[in-house]
C-alpha cells in the first residue's frame, strides 16, 4: 500500500528560461504534451525572471515544448518520476531573424453584436482613470447625479457577468474610487438573455482581464480632483496567483467635498372657475422662488476580497466580498426662499438650514462553486449574503422673517432615520453545450430580503425636544422570489437564434408598525425573450430582438415616511407601488461593415418614477414615488464605427427618440410627450512610436427630453483623458478634465394641470483630474477582480 501510494503522489517540472547571454525570457509558452505529442495536457508562461512551475503532474512520460518568438522551439522528451527541475533552459536565437520586428494588433475600440455593443479600452488612456470614467466614455451610457442610465432608462451593473450588489449611490462613490487599469472591455447589453434576472432591462457588463500567468502583482495609485472644492482618492492592489489559487486584496479612500447650487421658482396656482363641474382655470396665487445651496462632505473607505481556490481542473471554490464603510457623511442644506404676490411684490420670506449626518455600511459576500464536466457542460451554485446598516442624523432650523425683512418666529425639529437590511439569495445554474452549434442553460434562483426601517421626529419646543407621534413610524418588509429560467442558442448557415424564458413568483408583505397596516403583493409573471440574426450578404446584417423585464420599487421608496428637507419640501414614500413591466422591441441592419441603423420601440406598464407634486392648498412640494399609467419611448438610431487611421478609432451614434407619459390625477388626466436627439461623438488616439502616450476625447450632446413629467434642456458633455506611461511602463501619469465648454448643467420645467415650476441646476462636475499609478511585481498578470452579485441590492 504505501508503494501505492507514493507511485500516486502528483509531481511538477520547473525551470528557467534563458537566451544565449543569461538573460531571462519572460512570457515563453510551456506546454507539457503526452508522450506521443499529439495531446495538449498542461500549459504556462515564464514570468518577468524567465521562472515556470507546472504542478500536479502524475508520474509518466511527458514531451515538453518551450517557444518564444525569435527563438528556435526547444523540444525534450522527460520521464517523470517526482518533483523535476529542469534548471536553465537557454533557447538559440533564430539566425534569420530580422533585425526589429514590430507586430501591432490592433482591434477596434467599439463593435456592435445582436445585443450588445462592446467598447474595447484595454492599453488605452481611459484605463488609467476611474471605472466610471470608463462607463462616463462609453456610448450610450450617461452618468449623471445618483444614477447610470442607458439613454433615458436605469442601468442594471455587472462585473463579469455577475451583478453589483451596491445601491445607486453607493455603485457610483464605489466605480468613482475604483482604478480602471484591469478593465479590457465595457459590455451594453440591450437584450440580455434569460440568464439575467428579470429586472434586468438594459445592462452594462464590465470584462476585467484574465490570463494564465502566474506571480504577484502590485500597484499603488493617489488622484487630486479640482473641482468647486478639492477631492482626493488613493488606494492599492494586490493579486497573487498560482497553479492553485487566485487572491485579489483591492482597498481604496475617498474624501470628497461637493458642491451644488440651485435655483427654483414655483407658481402656486389657484382654481378660479367657481363651477367645480367644469374644466379647472388656473390662475397664479403665489410665487416661490428659492435659491439652494448644498454642500456634502464624506469620507469613504473601499475594501474588495476575491479568492478562488481550484480543487481541480474541473472543480473551483470561490469567494468574493465587497464592503463599503461611510463613518463620516455630512450633508448641509442652505435654503433662502422669497414669497411673491402674482404681480411679483415681495410678501415675505424664510430661511433653512437642514444639516444631516450619515452613517452606513454595506458588506455582501458571494461563495460560488463551479463544476466542469468532461462534455464540456458546467454547473455553478452561488450562494449571497449581504447587511446593510444606515442611519442618519437631522436637524432642521427655519427663520421666518415679514414683508420688511423684520425676524417673525422660527421653528426647529430633529429626525432619527434607520434601516437595517438583510438579503440572502442562492442559485444554481447549468450550462450545455449540445453540440458546435447551439446550446442550452438552465438555472433556478431564491432570494429572500428583509428590511427593517424606522423614522423618529423631534420637534424642539422651548430647548426641549418632543415626539412628533404624526411624523414618526417603523416599516417591516419581507419578500421572496423564486425563479427558473431556460435560454437556447443556435447557429446554422447565415442565422443565429438565441430564445429564452424566465418565471418569477413573488411573495411580499409590507407592515407599517405605528399605523397597524399590511400590504401584501402575490404575482407570478413570465418574462421570453428572443434574438434572431441573418447575415444577408457579405456586407449586410439583420437582428431582430425582443425582451419583457420588471422593475421593483426601492425598498426606500416602498416606506410610508415623511422625510422632511425643510417644512415646505417633504419626501413621502407609497408602500403601494406596483411594479413595472417593460416590453422592448428592436429591430436593426449593419451594412458596409461601419454603419448600423435600427429602431426600437419600448412600453412601460406602470413606470416607477419620483414625481415633485406641488400643493398648491398647503404650499408644499412633495416628492412621491409614483406608478404612472402608461409610458412609451420609441427611436431611430444612426451608429458608424470606424478606424480612420491607424492610432485612430472614432465612434458616432445619433439617435432621435420620442418619450409620452401618461398619469391620472386627483386634479384630472394629464399626457405629455417629446421628440428628442441623443449624439456621441468618441475619439482614442495614441501617440508616439511605442503608443505610451495615449487619449481619448468624447463629446455627447442630450437633447431637450422628457423625464417624469419633467422637461430637460439641452445637455453638451464634454470629456478629455490623456495617460502617459513612464518609469519602464511601471508608472503612468493621467490627466483629465471634463466639461470644459461649461454646458453640462442644466434647467427643468414642470408644467401641466395645476402644476408649475422651474429649475435651474448647477452641479459639481467641471473640473480637472491628476493621477499617478506606480506598478510592482509582474505587471503582465491580469486579476479576478469582480464584485459580488445579487440584484436586489440595487433596491436598497
Amino acid at each position: 500500500m504505501l508503494s501505492s501510494a507514493i507511485w500516486a503522489q502528483e509531481s511538477s517540472i520547473s525551470g528557467q528560461v534563458v537566451d544565449s547571454n543569461n538573460m531571462p525570457i519572460s512570457l515563453a509558452n510551456v506546454v507539457i504534451l503526452s508522450e506521443d505529442g499529439t495531446s495538449f495536457l498542461k500549459g504556462t508562461s515564464t514570468d518577468d525572471e524567465g521562472f515556470f512551475n507546472i504542478t500536479n503532474l502524475s508520474t509518466e512520460i511527458y514531451v515538453i515544448k518551450i517557444s518564444f518568438i525569435g527563438f528556435e522551439e526547444f523540444e525534450q522528451k522527460i520521464i517523470l518520476t517526482g518533483n523535476l527541475d529542469l534548471a536553465k533552459i537557454q533557447l538559440q536565437a533564430i539566425s534569420e531573424s530580422l533585425d526589429e520586428v514590430t507586430v501591432i494588433a490592433k482591434k477596434p475600440t467599439i463593435t456592435r453584436k445582436p445585443d450588445r455593443l462592446v467598447f474595447n479600452v484595454e492599453n488605452t488612456a481611459l484605463t488609467e482613470g476611474s471605472t466610471l470614467g470608463v462607463l462616463k466614455s462609453t456610448p450610450g451610457i450617461i452618468v449623471s447625479e445618483g444614477s447610470i442610465n442607458i439613454k433615458s432608462s436605469p442601468a442594471t451593473v455587472f462585473i463579469n457577468n455577475r451583478r453589483v450588489q451596491l445601491t445607486s449611490d453607493e455603485l457610483i462613490t464605489l466605480l468613482e474610487s475604483a482604478p480602471a487599469n484591469s478593465i479590457k472591455s465595457v459590455e451594453v447589453i440591450t437584450n440580455p438573455p434569460a440568464s439575467y434576472d428579470a429586472d434586468s432591462g438594459s445592462v452594462i457588463n464590465i470584462i476585467m482581464n484574465k490570463n494564465l500567468v502566474t506571480g504577484y502583482r502590485g500597484s499603488a495609485f493617489v488622484n487630486y480632483t479640482q473641482a468647486v472644492f478639492p477631492r482626493y482618492n488613493a488606494g492599492t492592489s494586490h493579486y497573487f496567483k498560482n497553479n492553485k489559487i487566485n487572491l485579489n486584496l483591492n482597498y481604496s479612500y475617498s474624501q470628497n467635498k461637493v458642491n451644488r447650487d440651485q435655483d427654483d421658482t414655483i407658481n402656486y396656482l389657484e382654481n378660479t372657475n367657481p363651477n367645480p363641474d367644469e374644466e379647472a382655470i388656473y390662475e397664479i396665487d403665489q410665487i416661490w422662488k428659492s435659491n439652494i445651496n448644498r454642500n456634502t462632505w464624506s469620507q469613504t473607505h473601499n475594501l474588495n476580497l476575491n479568492f478562488d481556490y481550484y480543487i481541480d481542473d474541473n472543480n473551483t471554490l470561490s469567494l468574493t466580498s465587497t464592503g463599503l464603510y461611510t463613518p463620516f457623511y455630512k450633508y448641509l442644506v442652505k435654503n433662502k426662499t422669497d414669497i411673491f404676490d402674482e404681480n411679483l411684490s415681495l410678501q415675505d420670506r424664510f430661511t433653512t438650514d437642514n444639516l444631516s449626518r450619515d452613517k452606513q455600511y454595506n458588506i455582501g459576500t458571494d461563495l460560488n462553486f463551479r463544476h466542469s464536466f468532461e462534455s464540456g457542460a458546467s454547473l455553478s451554485l452561488n450562494g449571497h449574503y449581504t447587511i446593510y446598516d444606515y442611519n442618519r442624523d437631522q436637524n432642521v432650523f427655519t427663520n421666518n422673517y415679514d414683508i420688511d425683512n423684520t425676524f417673525e418666529d422660527s421653528s426647529e425639529f430633529n429626525t432619527d432615520a434607520n434601516q437595517n437590511t438583510n438579503i440572502i439569495n442562492g442559485k444554481v445554474d447549468y450550462s450545455l453545450p449540445i453540440n458546435e452549434t447551439s446550446s442550452l442553460d438552465i438555472g433556478a434562483k431564491y432570494s429572500h430580503i428583509n428590511t427593517e426601517s424606522d423614522i423618529t421626529r423631534f420637534d424642539i419646543v422651548g430647548g426641549t425636544e418632543v415626539i412628533n407621534i404624526d411624523n414618526t413610524d417603523a416599516f417591516e418588509y419581507d419578500e421572496n422570489v423564486l425563479a427558473a429560467y431556460s435560454n437556447y442558442s443556435k447557429s446554422w448557415d447565415k442565422w443565429e437564434l438565441s430564445v429564452g424564458l424566465r418565471v418569477e413568483q413573488s411573495n411580499i408583505e409590507g407592515t407599517s408598525v405605528t399605523l397597524d397596516e399590511t400590504n401584501k403583493q402575490d404575482y407570478l409573471n413570465w418574462f421570453p425573450n428572443a434574438s434572431l440574426s441573418h447575415q444577408i450578404s457579405e456586407s449586410v446584417n439583420v437582428t431582430a430582438n425582443y425582451k419583457r423585464s420588471i422593475t421593483r420599487p426601492s425598498y426606500k421608496d416602498l416606506n410610508p415616511f415623511t422625510f422632511f428637507l425643510n417644512e415646505s419640501n417633504v419626501v413621502l414614500g407609497n408602500p403601494n407601488l406596483n411594479p413595472t413591466y417593460i416590453d422592448y422591441y428592436y429591430l436593426g441592419v449593419n451594412f458596409l461593415e461601419n454603419f448600423t441603423i435600427s429602431g426600437y420601440y419600448k412600453n412601460f406598464d406602470g413606470d416607477i418614477v419620483e414625481l415633485p407634486r406641488q400643493d398648491n392648498d398647503t404650499n408644499i412640494i412633495a416628492y412621491t414615488p409614483t406608478n404612472l399609467e402608461n409610458k412609451v419611448e420609441y427611436g431611430f438610431d444612426l451608429e458608424y464605427i470606424a478606424a480612420p487611421a491607424r492610432h485612430w478609432d472614432l465612434y458616432f451614434v445619433t439617435s432621435f427618440y420620442n418619450i409620452a407619459e401618461e398619469a391620472s390625477f386627483i386634479e384630472g388626466f394629464a399626457e405629455q410627450n417629446q421628440w428628442s436627439n441623443y449624439s456621441v461623438l468618441s475619439n482614442s488616439f495614441a501617440f508616439l512610436k511605442d503608443q505610451s502616450l495615449n487619449a481619448s476625447l468624447t463629446f455627447t450632446w442630450v437633447g431637450k427630453n422628457l423625464q417624469q413629467f419633467q422637461t430637460i434642456d439641452d445637455r453638451l458633455v464634454s470629456e478629455l483623458s490623456v495617460s502617459k506611461t513612464i518609469l519602464k511602463k511601471k508608472g503612468v501619469i493621467t490627466f483629465a478634465v471634463e466639461d470644459f465648454f461649461d454646458l453640462q448643467d442644466f434647467k427643468s420645467k414642470t408644467r401641466y394641470l395645476n402644476q408649475s415650476s422651474y429649475s435651474s441646476v448647477d452641479i459639481d462636475n467641471r473640473f480637472i483630474k491628476l493621477g499617478f499609478r506606480y506598478k510592482f511585481g509582474n505587471t503582465k498578470l491580469s486579476t479576478n477582480e469582480r464584485t459580488t452579485d445579487a440584484e436586489e441590492r440595487e433596491r436598497l
